[in-house]
């Protein structure tokens, strides 16, 4: 896996460990870690959960929109971007022309394990959580398999354990 343009994109649905596995690689590979909603809610004063409250899906997709516009210019990062910026067109299309794309894939049922317990994760809060889980799963699958460049097993193995032998392929192609 090369870095295209030095960037890493981690995309995935909720809980699959993009934050958590960005940073440990950003820190890592020397490089800056950006989380996009974390970015978004720095530049608003408020937390997703209230974005989603006051304007809705649609206007919270707005503004995550222009913070990606943003990050995916930027050179030599790694970004955890939100579950669902897959879902418009131009954000699979930046996030492919930005850098190299890592699709972080967990089963519905491993997602709803890590994610239960949150109250930060607005799509989540349904009657059914995992059926909910399910179906934003069924939804977004095949866009994150369409913009990824790798696709890694985030069920299978331990985070720390995922960042070092993601660490040492990079170091290989680049010594290479």
């Amino acid at each position: 896996m090369q870095l295209h343009r030095g960037n890493l994109f981690l995309v995935g649905m909720p809980g699959c460990g993009k934050s958590t596995l960005g940073r440990l690689l950003a820190k890592r590979l020397n490089k800056p870690f950006y989380d996009a909603d974390t970015e978004l809610e720095r530049r608003l004063g408020v937390s997703v959960p209230l974005i989603f409250e006051l304007e809705g899906e649609s206007g919270f997709r707005d503004r995550e929109e222009r913070v990606l516009a943003d990050l995916t210019v930027l050179a030599n990062i790694v970004l955890s971007t939100g579950g669902g910026a897959i879902l418009r067109p131009v954000n699979r299309e930046r996030l492919a022309q930005g850098g190299t794309v890592l699709y972080m894939h967990a089963a519905p049922n491993t997602l709803w394990e890590r994610t239960r317990r949150s109250k930060h994760r607005p799509l989540l809060q349904a009657a059914d959580p995992l059926a909910r889980m399910r179906e934003l799963y069924e939804m977004r699958d095949a866009l994150y398999r369409e913009v990824a460049d790798v696709v890694v097993e985030s069920d299978r193995e331990q985070v720390s354990r995922l960042a070092h032998r993601l660490e040492q392929q990079l170091r290989s192609i680049a010594r290479a």
